[in-house]
């Protein structure tokens, strides 16, 4: 088993940052677009042999350091009673905006919720030779989606709600800490070594918005994850906010080993700013730099490289891959990474 992810994520100073890339499986590679021509997404999501497939197709291409398990976000909410389609993003048919609306809504019970993503998890275990990364959404980014019923720039609606009906709002939230606190138990048991918590759009509220209705659930998710709900957890916990450099400080005083940063905030500073609060940080190279010509990866991959000296760091993406790039690039970036000694290399990488 190649460790190196586990290490940097436990806050080891690694000799070389591990790298593995949000979204690594999807739409970029020529590989995953043979399978979706034959394929619709829920079937891929939903078949474990495929989603094992489709995980380990970057992971062959590339030899990344770690795999994140092939799903969405939303893979937990049909078992709640919320049916998503995919038309290609998101979209749910009956949104959640009224009392009547929530109690359409249920916890399942922990094996119910998406047993094919277990499944998947053991047939990847079986396979792989790095890490493999378990996700889920956070409460309040999945509330985002119920309320607005698709994806949005400003989500007004949901952020309406917030004002209007609070009480709904927590209600809500309430239901989807369960079943997260489900969801993340069932595929640690299953056999991922590490949990990412995707908290998308918390980075649309401000600090006292946040901390209402953001903080305190994503806490109890992540804490659930640390034997007692409260102890060290048995597996690492990442979290991940995009736009969201104003909530640092909220962000600190969760139970997590990683803090993703996307590519809007400074790796050094914000090392400096959270020294002994987190123990590592991920990120967080911009996924447009991918879009440019051969040689300027390199460049765009070694600053972010400089940047995330002096502690541990995990390379990787400020968000997702985007689908346009060309996986030549993305050989470019792992091959700046494997070849960036972060202890030899320090003096003239400050350079």
């Amino acid at each position: 088993m190649n460790d190196l992810f586990l290490r940097a994520a436990r806050g080891a100073d690694t000799d070389r940052a591990p790298v593995w890339l949000m979204r690594q499986a999807g739409r970029h590679l020529p590989e995953y677009r043979e399978l979706k021509r034959k394929h619709s997404f829920w079937q891929l999501a939903r078949t474990p042999e495929l989603a094992a497939e489709v995980t380990l197709q970057p992971v062959r291409r590339y030899g990344m350091d770690a795999a994140i398990l092939f799903q969405d976000i939303m893979t937990p909410l049909p078992a709640m009673g919320a049916e998503v389609a995919f038309t290609p993003g998101p979209t749910l048919e009956r949104p959640i905006r009224s009392d009547a609306d929530l109690a359409t809504l249920r916890v399942p019970q922990q094996d119910e919720i998406a047993p094919f993503v277990a499944e998947a998890i053991r047939l990847l275990r079986r396979e792989l030779e790095v890490p493999l990364i378990g996700f889920a959404g956070a409460p309040l980014t999945l509330a985002t989606y119920l309320v607005e019923g698709a994806g949005s720039k400003e989500y007004p609606t949901f952020r309406g709600l917030l004002r209007a009906r609070p009480d709904l709002a927590h209600a809500l939230l309430e239901l989807l800490t369960e079943t997260s606190i489900r969801y993340a138990r069932a595929q640690v048991a299953a056999g991922a070594q590490a949990f990412q918590l995707f908290d998308s759009w918390a980075g649309l509220h401000d600090e006292a918005t946040y901390r209402t209705f953001g903080q305190p659930y994503a806490r109890r998710v992540l804490q659930a994850l640390g034997g007692d709900g409260a102890g060290p957890s048995s597996v690492p916990r990442l979290y991940i906010a995009v736009g969201a450099g104003h909530l640092l400080d909220a962000f600190a005083e969760l139970p997590i080993e990683v803090l993703s940063l996307d590519w809007r905030t400074p790796l050094d500073t914000s090392r400096r700013r959270l020294a002994g609060r987190v123990p590592a940080l991920q990120g967080n190279l911009d996924p447009a730099d991918l879009l440019g010509p051969a040689g300027t990866v390199r460049e765009a991959t070694l600053r972010v490289l400089r940047a995330g000296l002096g502690g541990a760091h995990l390379f990787n993406l400020g968000h997702g891959m985007l689908p346009q790039v060309d996986p030549a690039r993305v050989e470019e970036l792992v091959d700046t990474v494997r070849g960036f000694g972060r202890r030899s290399g320090d003096a003239e990488a400050r350079a």
